[in-house]
């Protein structure tokens, strides 16, 4: 099959399953079984010509009163049913309660409610004995931050929080294999691109994933969401919960931090203490204080810029001569 006739392949719709109530269907069936009963003590008592009809029609109304418990079914808040015919798909019960429906549809049982999940975390599925006894409850281990080469081709660790829900059951169910592992999937493998597509870093206003958080968790939350259009989820919010240099560049890339800090710091030193000059300088000349000639202005630059740059306290010289 080609792509372009794989894109032609059309989707399944979820549609509304109006289901009847549950409990008519109920005081219908124990009528049944109350009337299967009724007629199979009369039947035995009976004259021989009626015996077996009313023997047989009890018995199958018993039969019919037994299969229609099959139909019953009760859905708790969030949760939904997908309701298949012999594999026809007829459609999906998402509202709360009690319901009877066909009692040879297959009812697929859903959860709406809200989920969280750390991308590099492990699943282990729940396993069961022969006789059907859970053996091993379903666990997640804790995530685990993906390495992944920045814009820069710098090795960061990177790990994010995905809140989700599935908003279309029929989607979650038919179009991927298992839906809860495809989100897990596609968010790792968005994450791991955005991660390359931005610096951990930037001093040029480039957008970065240390320095503009608000904006790389919306395009990661837009990333993943795109992914699961077709798996029927929806995506609440996605958030960067771990991010460092990975540990064999993180000793190099604190220096050359510390040394962008420390060159930060002192230009700002410097572009005050040279501000600072000027106002002096301003402020004797207007006020006629002291009247100096250019060498004896360059020299109170020059050790007024000491004072003020110097990372130490300076130790004064009177002249006395």
């Amino acid at each position: 099959m080609t792509s372009a006739q794989s894109k032609e392949r059309p989707t399944i719709d979820e549609k509304k399953y109006n289901s009847m109530s549950g409990w008519g269907a109920l005081i219908g069936c124990l009528l049944g079984f109350a009337l299967a009963l009724y007629l199979i003590i009369t039947g035995a008592n009976a004259t021989p010509e009626e015996n077996l009809t009313m023997i047989f029609g009890g018995i199958f109304l018993g039969l019919v009163s037994f299969i229609c418990l099959f139909g019953f079914m009760a859905i708790a808040p969030n949760q939904a049913r997908a309701l298949l015919l012999f594999g026809d798909y007829k459609g999906s019960v998402s509202e709360s309660g009690f319901y009877w429906v066909n009692p040879f549809f297959s009812k697929k049982k859903i959860s709406l409610r809200i989920r969280n999940f750390e991308t590099g975390s492990l699943m282990t599925p729940e396993q069961k004995d022969a006789n059907g006894r859970v053996i091993q409850t379903k666990t997640r281990s804790s995530g685990k931050p993906s390495k992944v080469n920045d814009k820069d081709g710098n090795p960061v660790d990177i790990s994010a929080i995905v809140v989700w829900r599935v908003v279309n059951t029929a989607e979650a169910l038919f179009e991927v294999d298992d839906y809860e592992d495809f989100v897990a999937v596609q968010s790792e493998a968005a994450l791991r691109n955005l991660a390359q597509r931005h610096p951990y870093d930037s001093e040029d206003r480039e957008i970065s994933l240390r320095g503009n958080t608000v904006e790389v968790c919306d395009q990661l939350g837009e990333d993943i969401q795109a992914r699961l259009d077709k798996a029927g989820v929806d995506v609440i919010e996605a958030r960067i919960s771990h991010l460092a240099y990975s540990p064999e560049i993180a000793a190099a890339m604190l220096q050359r931090q510390q040394a962008q800090a420390v060159v930060a710091a002192r230009t700002q030193i410097v572009e005050g203490a040279v501000g600072m000059v000027e106002m002096a300088l301003d402020h004797l000349k207007r006020d006629e204080i002291v009247t100096m000639n250019e060498d004896q202005r360059s020299h109170l630059v020059s050790n007024l810029l000491v004072v003020l740059c110097s990372d130490r306290h300076t130790q004064p010289v009177v002249n006395i001569g």
